[in-house]
């Protein structure tokens, strides 16, 4: 369930969903983004999935798809990218010593402490690590 108003963190698989109809969990990012949008969220993303995102769209799209989701992502209000520092980065390690995130990605463990700092509790996700950690996901 999501608060009106409640801070989410949007993350890359969310991302490429929405921006690929072809992407298999298109009609399902859809609608949780309509649930989102209808509950007036407070986006959030960071730097790495920004790069991630737009990495992945450009090779696997065309670059249009990515320079358009690009000047979406960037436009004034539409969400709040958050940097990731130093510290965050040297942090995120600690991720990969846990036996029950197998396969996780320096991008995701990156995310996990941006979202921390930030203390924010709800990603928009395709990604069972968020909730391994001990993150709500958008349902």
């Amino acid at each position: 369930m999501i608060r009106q108003r409640e801070a989410v963190f949007v993350d890359s698989g969310a991302w490429i969903a929405l921006a690929l109809s072809r992407d298999p969990l298109h009609e399902r990012a859809r609608e949780q983004w309509d649930l989102l949008r209808a509950a007036g969220a407070r986006l959030y993303t960071s730097v790495p999935v920004v790069i991630e995102t737009f990495t992945f769209l450009d090779r696997n799209a065309h670059r249009d798809v990515a320079l358009a989701w690009k000047e979406w992502v960037t436009r004034p209000g539409a969400l709040e990218i958050l940097p990731c520092e130093l510290r965050d980065l040297q942090r995120s390690w600690e991720y990969f010593r846990r036996s029950n995130l197998h396969k996780l990605s320096a991008v995701d463990a990156t995310s996990f402490i941006i979202m921390k700092r930030a203390r924010i509790r709800l990603a928009y996700t395709f990604d069972h690590h968020f909730a391994v950690v001990g993150f709500r996901m958008v349902t």
